[in-house]
C-alpha cells in the first residue's frame, strides 16, 4: 500500500473560528488507516471541535480537512457521514426503536435487504457482547448505561464504515463498567481494523487505548505521539496530565 493510501484523515493549516473567535487554530497532523488517535485534553481545548470538523458537522474558517484525499468542502455531507461510525456519551439511540432497529438503521438508509440486515444486527450484537436473542426487541429504556452504549458501538460499525469518531462515549459510566467497555473496544478496534477518533479528558483512558495521543491546549494540538513519547513529552500541559496518572497507585 502506497504511503498516501495508508491516510484516513489530513488536516492542512485548519482553523474554525466562530464569531471571529477561533475554537481550534492551525492544525496539521494526518491520521493514519487502523489507528485509534485520541484527543486528550481539558474541557474547552478544542477536542470535539476537531472531531466535528473530520465529519463535517463544522467546515474550516481556513485550511482544509480531507477525508480519503477528498476537502470535506467537496464531500455530499450525507455520503460523508455514512462513511463514518459516530459514538457520543448519551448515545443518541432512537428511543421509540428496538435495538435491532436502532443498530439497522444505517444499513436500511443504504438499502441493504431486511435478511442481510437482522443477520449484521446479530452478528454485531454478538460482537458487542449482547445476545441477539435477548436484546434484539428491546428499547434502549429497558437496558442499563453500559448495555446502550454497547448498542450505540455496533451501530456505528453496522454498515461498516472505514473511520469511527467517539466523543466521551463511556463518560457517564461507573468506572468498573468503563473499564470493561475500554478494554472491549480495544479489542473491537484491533479485531476490525477500524480509524478511530476518540475524544476524552481522562488520561488513563487515552493509555489504555491509543496508538497515538493527540493532546490539545487552547485549540491547538501541542503534542502527538505514541503513548510512550506522551511519557517523556515536556510540554506543561502534558506534565499536568502525566500528573494525573502518578495520583494512582
Amino acid at each position: 500500500m502506497s504511503q498516501d493510501n495508508q491516510i484516513a484523515v489530513e488536516f492542512h493549516n485548519v482553523t474554525f473560528s466562530r464569531n471571529n473567535r477561533p475554537l481550534v487554530s492551525n492544525l496539521n497532523f494526518t491520521i493514519r488507516r487502523g489507528e485509534a488517535l485520541i484527543l486528550l485534553g481539558r474541557s474547552g481545548s478544542g477536542k470535539t471541535t476537531t472531531m466535528k470538523l473530520i465529519n463535517r458537522l463544522f467546515l474550516p474558517t481556513q485550511g482544509e480537512v480531507l477525508f480519503d484525499r477528498i476537502p470535506t468542502t467537496q464531500w455530499n455531507a450525507i455520503k460523508l457521514r455514512r462513511k463514518i461510525g459516530y459514538v457520543i456519551q448519551e448515545t443518541g439511540l432512537f428511543p421509540h426503536f428496538t435495538v435491532e432497529r436502532n443498530v439497522g438503521l444505517v444499513p436500511s438508509l443504504e438499502g441493504w435487504k431486511p435478511k442481510q440486515i437482522k443477520t449484521r444486527v446479530r452478528e454485531l450484537l454478538h460482537l458487542v457482547g449482547l445476545e441477539p436473542e435477548k436484546f434484539a426487541q428491546r428499547y434502549p429504556h429497558e437496558l442499563s448505561g453500559g448495555q446502550r452504549q454497547r448498542v450505540g458501538v455496533a451501530r456505528a460499525i453496522a454498515a461498516d464504515p472505514p473511520v469511527i469518531l467517539m466523543d466521551e462515549p463511556f463518560g457517564a459510566l461507573d468506572p468498573i463498567t468503563r473499564l470493561e467497555l475500554q478494554q472491549e473496544f480495544k479489542r473491537l478496534q484491533q479485531e476490525l481494523g477500524k480509524t478511530v477518533v476518540f475524544v476524552t479528558h481522562d488520561i488513563q483512558e487515552a493509555f489504555v487505548l491509543a496508538s497515538r495521543i493527540g493532546l490539545m491546549d487552547g485549540g491547538e494540538l501541542v503534542v502527538l505521539g505514541t503513548p510512550e513519547e506522551f511519557l517523556h513529552s515536556q510540554h506543561p500541559e502534558a506534565l499536568a496530565f502525566l500528573q494525573c496518572l502518578k495520583l494512582i497507585p
